[in-house]
């Protein structure tokens, strides 16, 4: 894809949104809004047992994942053994700085010590510059990586960062790299998901991509927006209290 073919594509999406976007139906039940949810603790601080708290949890309520840093993928991976629950991870994070072979490498292991799922972080900065080859680069370091193990990849945009022209252009180098799911946020950045944002990532991958909103999802009222306007996952470390109808204070994003 060159740079005048993306900023083309990129024009025609912003041109084509529509002010208020069909909304999408509600999940059916608690049980079909729980596997939509990547039950997550990625805190620096957090602690084997804490993982072990959310694993349980995840059992309890059959989320759909959950997410936790690689240095405790091990563990979540033989808690989670035998259950439908997958174990998603992080790479990358928060920052999405590092080095793309490093992004690979990094994949790799994470698969090995039992991840299904990778929610990588782009150079936010390398796709702000314009430097659109780099930022395909890293993608497709972990998407290659995934797709030889049968994994799944999520690309973290970081949106609150990012303008809407550079928001939709991290969703086609995504789609380019053939991810697929493109995601809002890290829950580490100066804001989470939004539902304008939500809206914006479906109607720029279609219905060829999924889209996670992450970060800041805390009350069942933020987690059927966000499907509404497009989510098909979302992160975030207060399923509980979502099933229940309530709201808590996030543990990990």
């Amino acid at each position: 894809m060159t740079p005048d073919s993306l900023n083309a594509r990129v024009e025609a999406i912003l041109a084509s949104r529509l002010p208020s976007p069909p909304a999408r139906p509600a999940p059916a039940d608690d049980a079909a809004l729980a596997r939509m949810i990547d039950h997550t603790l990625l805190k620096a601080d957090a602690t084997p047992a804490a993982v072990e708290t959310l694993c349980a949890e995840a059992r309890e309520h059959r989320f759909g994942a959950v997410c936790v840093n690689p240095v405790h993928v091990p563990l979540a991976s033989r808690l989670l053994h035998g259950s439908d629950v997958r174990v998603c991870t992080v790479i990358g994070f928060p920052l999405g700085a590092s080095a793309a072979a490093t992004k690979g490498f990094e994949a790799s292991r994470a698969l090995l010590d039992g991840a299904t799922e990778l929610d990588m972080v782009i150079p936010v900065g390398l796709l702000k510059a314009g430097r659109t080859d780099d930022v395909l680069e890293h993608i497709r370091a972990v998407a290659r990586v995934a797709r030889s193990r049968g994994a799944v990849t999520k690309i973290i945009l970081e949106t609150a960062l990012l303008t809407d022209a550079e928001k939709a252009a991290g969703c086609l180098l995504a789609r380019e790299a053939e991810a697929d799911f493109v995601k809002t946020s890290t829950g580490f950045g100066p804001a989470g998901a939004t539902t304008a944002d939500v809206a914006l990532l479906r109607h720029a991958v279609g219905s060829a991509m999924g889209v996670k909103a992450s970060g800041g999802i805390r009350t069942r009222e933020d987690a059927l927006a966000m499907i509404a306007h497009g989510a098909d996952r979302l992160g975030t470390s207060a399923g509980p209290a979502i099933l229940a109808g309530g709201s808590q204070r996030p543990k990990g994003r």
